[in-house]
C-alpha cells in the first residue's frame, strides 16, 4: 500500500488512466458498487457467520466477544476462520450485465463495501469485474456515513456515482452524483431521487410469498402426520378433543420443523450452491433475504412452542426434544456416516411419541418397533437415491455428508433388510394377543403384511433406477 493512499483502499486492481484518455472518457466518473444485497443477493457477514458456526458451534461465544470490540473487528475475526466460496454466491446478473456496458464506455468499476476487505477481494476475484475494492477492516466499519467519506476522500464530491440497495446507503448517495438503485425496497428510489439523480433501477425479483412458503418447506409439513398415528392406532378418531388436541399439535410441530428446515438451510448455503437440485432453493439462490431468514427462525419456533404449551407440558418436552436433536443433528450428526441415517429415523419416531402424549395415551412396543424399522429404512432411501444421482454425475461423495458412491451397495443391502424386519414386526403383531382380543377377525389383517412387503420393494426398485425423487417419507404418505 503506498504511503498516499488513503486506509480503506484495499488494493487498485488495474492503474489509473493515463492523462492522454480522451476528455469524453474522463468525464465518467466512477460507478462505486455494494457488495450485499446489490452485487450479490445475500449478506456474506450472516453467511460467514453460519459457515463459522458450522465449522465450531463453540464459536458462538467467541463472536460474543468480538462484538465487544466494534463491528469492524467482528468482522475482520470471523473473515480470518472462514473462506467464503466466492463462485457459489448468488451473484446479481443484471446487474453485472449493466457494469459490464458501463466498463465498456470506459467508465471504472469500484467495489465498496462494508463487508471485510478478504471477503470483498474474494467477491471482485470471482467477478472479474472491479478495477479496485475498497471495503472494512479491523478498524474501520465502512458503512454509512463512514463510507460516503472514504469515497469522498478517493474521488472527491459528486465525484462518484453509487450502486447500493438499502436505506442506509441514502447517506453515500448525499455526496455521490448519480444513484443506481438496486434491490431496494419501496419507496427507496423516491429517497434516493431526493438527494442526488436515480439514473438507473434494478427492482427486487423474486421475494416473493411463493418463495417464502418454499423456503418454509410447506410440503414437508405432511410428515407431521405422523403425529396422528397413535390416533388411529388407539381407535379414538371419533373424539373431537382428542382430533383438536392432535391437530394442535400437528401445527405445532410443523412451525418448529420449520424453523429447523430453514436454520439448516443457513448452515448448508454452500453445499446447497453445489448440489444439482438443492442450488435452487429460494435460500441459496437468493430469491428470499437471508435477513428475513435468520428472523424467521426464532420467530417460527417461539411460535411452535407456544401452540405447544396449549396442549400439555409432556408434548411440549417432546417437541423440545425434537427441536435439540434437530439442532445436534444439523451442526454435526449430519456429516456421520450411519449414525445420520439413525437419528434422522429417530426424527421421525419421536414425531410418534408425540402424538402419543398429545392426547395422552400409552405407546405399545409393536408401533414403535414398526416405526423404527420402517422409517430406517426410508432414510436410507434417501440417501441411496443422493447417491445414485451423485453415481449419474459423475462425482464420487455427497458434499456435506461421509457416504461415496462405493458405499451404495451397502446402503441398499442395510435399507432393504431394515424394510423387511418392518414387515416382520407387522406379522408377530397380527399374531399376537393384543390383536386376538382387539379384533373378531384378525386373520383379516394378514393382508396387510403382503401389502406392505410390495410397497417396500417397491420403494426400494424404484430407488434402485433413480426414480426415487420426492422424500421418501412423503412418498409414503402419498
Amino acid at each position: 500500500m503506498n504511503g498516499g493512499t488513503p486506509p480503506m483502499i484495499v488494493r487498485a486492481l488495474v492503474p489509473e488512466r493515463d492523462q492522454s484518455t480522451p476528455a469524453a472518457t474522463i468525464d465518467l466518473v466512477p460507478i462505486c458498487v455494494d457488495l450485499d444485497g446489490t452485487l450479490v443477493d445475500s449478506d456474506t457477514l450472516i453467511e460467514t457467520i453460519f459457515a463459522l458456526l458450522k465449522q465450531r458451534p463453540v464459536a458462538l461465544l467467541y463472536m460474543v466477544l468480538w462484538l465487544f470490540r466494534g463491528k469492524a473487528f467482528f468482522k475482520a475475526r470471523i473473515a480470518e476462520q472462514v473462506a467464503l466460496d466466492g463462485i457459489r454466491l448468488p451473484v446479481n446478473w443484471r446487474l453485472v450485465q449493466y457494469l459490464r456496458a458501463q466498463k465498456a464506455l470506459g467508465r471504472r468499476l469500484v467495489l465498496a463495501t462494508a463487508a471485510n476487505q478478504r471477503i470483498a477481494c474474494r467477491v471482485a476475484d470471482t467477478v472479474n469485474l472491479f478495477d479496485e475494492v475498497i471495503a472494512s477492516n479491523a478498524d474501520v466499519n465502512l458503512a454509512g456515513d463512514a463510507k460516503r467519506e472514504a469515497l469522498v476522500h478517493r474521488f472527491g464530491e459528486g465525484g462518484y456515482d453509487y450502486a447500493g440497495n438499502s436505506s442506509i446507503d441514502l447517506k453515500v448517495w448525499q455526496s455521490a452524483r448519480n444513484a443506481i438503485v438496486v434491490n431496494g425496497p419501496s419507496g427507496l428510489a423516491a429517497s434516493a431521487a431526493a438527494v442526488c439523480t436515480v439514473v438507473h433501477t434494478i427492482p427486487l425479483k423474486g421475494h416473493g410469498l411463493r418463495n417464502y412458503l418454499k423456503c418454509l418447506r410447506v410440503h414437508q409439513w405432511a410428515k407431521n402426520a405422523l403425529v396422528l398415528v397413535p390416533l388411529l392406532t388407539s381407535h379414538q378418531l371419533g373424539d373431537p378433543v382428542l382430533v383438536a388436541a392432535a391437530i394442535l399439535a400437528i401445527t405445532a410441530f410443523s412451525l418448529c420443523s420449520s424453523s429447523v428446515y430453514i436454520l439448516n438451510d443457513l448452515l448448508d448455503l454452500s453445499a446447497d450452491r453445489g448440489h444439482r437440485s438443492k442450488r435452487r432453493r429460494p435460500l441459496a439462490s437468493g430469491r428470499v433475504s437471508i435477513k428475513a431468514a435468520v428472523v424467521l427462525v426464532p420467530l417460527l419456533l417461539l411460535a411452535g412452542m407456544g401452540l405447544a404449551m396449549l396442549v400439555n407440558l409432556h408434548f411440549l418436552l417432546v417437541l423440545m426434544l425434537y427441536y435439540g436433536v434437530t439442532l445436534v443433528y444439523s451442526f454435526r450428526l449430519k456429516s456421520i456416516v450411519v449414525l445420520d441415517v439413525l437419528v434422522l429415523a429417530g426424527l421421525y419416531v419421536i414425531r410418534v411419541i408425540a402424538g402419543a402424549e398429545a392426547i395422552d395415551v400409552p405407546l405399545s412396543f409393536w408401533l414403535l418397533a414398526f416405526s423404527m424399522f420402517i422409517f430406517l429404512s426410508l432414510a436410507l432411501v434417501k440417501r441411496s437415491a443422493e447417491l445414485i444421482a451423485l453415481r449419474e454425475s459423475a462425482a464420487t461423495q455427497v458434499a456435506g455428508r461421509g457416504y461415496r458412491v462405493a458405499d451404495l451397495e451397502v446402503l441398499n443391502s442395510m435399507g432393504t433388510a431394515s424394510g423387511y424386519l418392518s414387515v416382520l414386526v407387522l406379522a408377530l403383531y397380527i399374531h399376537s394377543e393384543d390383536v386376538v382380543a382387539r379384533y373378531a377377525s384378525p386373520e383379516v389383517l394378514w393382508l396387510l403384511c403382503p401389502v406392505v412387503l410390495y410397497w417396500m420393494s417397491y420403494v426400494w426398485l424404484r430407488t434402485g433406477r433413480g426414480e426415487m425423487n420426492d422424500d421418501p417419507v412423503l412418498f409414503a404418505l402419498k
